[in-house]
C-alpha cells in the first residue's frame, strides 16, 4: 500500500474512516478482500492477501485490531534478503504479545523501510511507527501517509486528507461517503515538479508516482486496489463497511468487493463477550464506476448525536505539589 488517510473521531456519524490505495506490480499474485487465517490458530483477517509472501498490506480482525502498511522510500537500496513487510501487519493482527514488545521486536527484525498504522480498539489505542524510531500514539484527527513520514506534505497525501475531511463532514450516508472517497483515490493528477518529494529516485519516476492513482506507461506497475473502511453509527451500534475496488493492468475496474461488520470497532473497556464483531460475508460485484457501492450497504436508522470516542483519552500529567519550605 502506498497511500493512506485515516479520520479518527472526526464526526459523530462516522467515527472511523480509512481511504487507501495499494500500488504494486501487476504480475505479483494477490488474493482479493476475504476472511482468511495467516497461520493456524490466528484470528481471521479481513483484507486482501499477498500470495507471493503470504502477508497483507491492510487488514482487520473481528476482535478489534486494524493495521495498514506502506513502504518507506529513501535513497538507500532495499535489502532483497529482508523479510516481507506484509508479515508486520499479520503479526500485529495476531495479537501474540504486548504492544511494546511488538514494536521492539519489529524494529529489530531487519525489515526494509516501512510505515505502519496499527490500532487496537479494545484498548482504545492507535499508533504509527517506522521501525527506525519509537512508535507515536495517534490521537483524534485526520492523518495521512504515503512513502515518506506520517503527514509529510507530499501533494497526494495533502490532497487526500483534505478531500477526506470534506467528505466526512458533508456525506449524508455511508454510500455517499464511499463514492466521494473512491473518486479521491482515483485522482490521476500529476504533481508539479517543484512540489515533488526528493526520495532518491529519478525525476520522471517521481512524476509517475505522484498521483493518488498510479499507472506507469509500461502498464507493469500501478494502483492494484482501492480500499475503504467506514464505521457508521446506526442507532446505538456501529456498523462498519469494508470496500475493495480492484483494478486490471489497464487501470479499469475489475471488481468491487464488500463486507459489513456489526458492532465494530469494539469500544475500549467492553466485556470480552461484547468486544468482538460478527464477521460479515464478503460480497462481490462487477463495477466500472460506483454502482456497486449503493447496493453494498443499507442504513436503516438515523445516528444518535452522542457517540463515544474510539480512542481512550490521554490523562494530562498532574502537576507536582509544592514541597513546604522549598522555593
Amino acid at each position: 500500500m502506498c497511500l493512506v488517510a485515516i479520520a479518527i473521531d472526526q464526526h459523530r456519524r462516522f467515527p472511523l474512516v480509512v481511504a487507501s490505495n495499494r500500488d504494486e506490480y501487476f504480475d505479483r499474485p494477490t488474493a482479493r478482500l476475504a476472511w482468511w487465517a495467516p497461520r493456524p490458530g490466528d484470528p481471521l483477517v479481513l483484507g486482501g492477501r499477498d500470495l507471493e509472501s503470504g502477508g497483507t498490506w491492510m487488514g482487520l480482525t473481528a476482535q478489534g485490531r486494524l493495521a495498514m502498511l506502506t513502504n518507506k522510500r529513501d535513497a538507500r537500496p532495499a535489502d532483497p534478503a529482508a523479510p516481507s513487510r506484509g508479515q508486520i501487519v499479520t503479526d500485529w493482527l495476531a495479537a501474540r504479545e504486548p504492544t511494546g514488545s511488538f514494536w521492539m521486536r519489529t524494529s529489530l527484525s531487519g525489515y526494509n523501510g516501512f510505515n505502519l498504522i496499527a490500532a487496537d480498539f479494545k484498548k482504545g489505542e492507535c499508533f504509527w511507527g517506522t521501525g527506525a524510531e519509537p512508535p507515536r500514539a495517534l490521537g483524534r484527527g485526520i492523518h495521512g501517509v504515503s512513502n515518506g513520514g506520517l503527514d509529510a506534505p507530499w501533494p497526494k497525501v495533502t490532497a487526500l486528507k483534505a478531500r477526506l475531511a470534506v467528505a466526512v463532514a458533508s456525506a449524508a450516508s455511508a454510500d455517499a461517503l464511499a463514492a466521494q472517497l473512491f473518486a479521491a483515490l482515483a485522482d490521476r493528477t500529476l504533481a508539479a515538479d517543484d512540489a515533488l518529494p526528493r526520495t532518491g529516485v529519478a525525476l520522471e519516476r517521481e512524476r509517475q508516482l505522484s498521483p493518488a492513482f498510479i499507472l506507469t506507461p509500461d502498464l507493469r506497475y500501478g494502483t492494484r486496489c482501492s480500499t475503504l473502511v467506514i464505521a457508521e453509527k446506526i442507532g446505538r451500534n456501529l456498523v462498519t463497511h469494508m470496500y475493495e475496488r480492484s483494478f486490471s493492468a489497464g487501470g479499469s475496474v475489475a471488481l468491487l468487493r464488500h463486507s459489513m461488520l456489526r458492532n465494530w470497532p469494539p469500544r475500549y473497556g467492553e466485556a470480552e463477550t461484547l468486544a468482538s464483531a460478527d464477521p460479515g460475508e464478503v460480497s462481490e460485484s462487477e463495477s466500472d464506476q460506483t454502482d456497486g457501492v449503493q447496493a453494498a450497504s443499507k442504513a436503516t436508522a438515523r445516528p444518535r448525536a452522542r457517540v463515544r470516542s474510539l480512542l481512550k483519552p490521554t490523562r494530562p500529567r498532574r502537576r507536582a505539589k509544592p514541597v513546604p519550605g522549598v522555593a
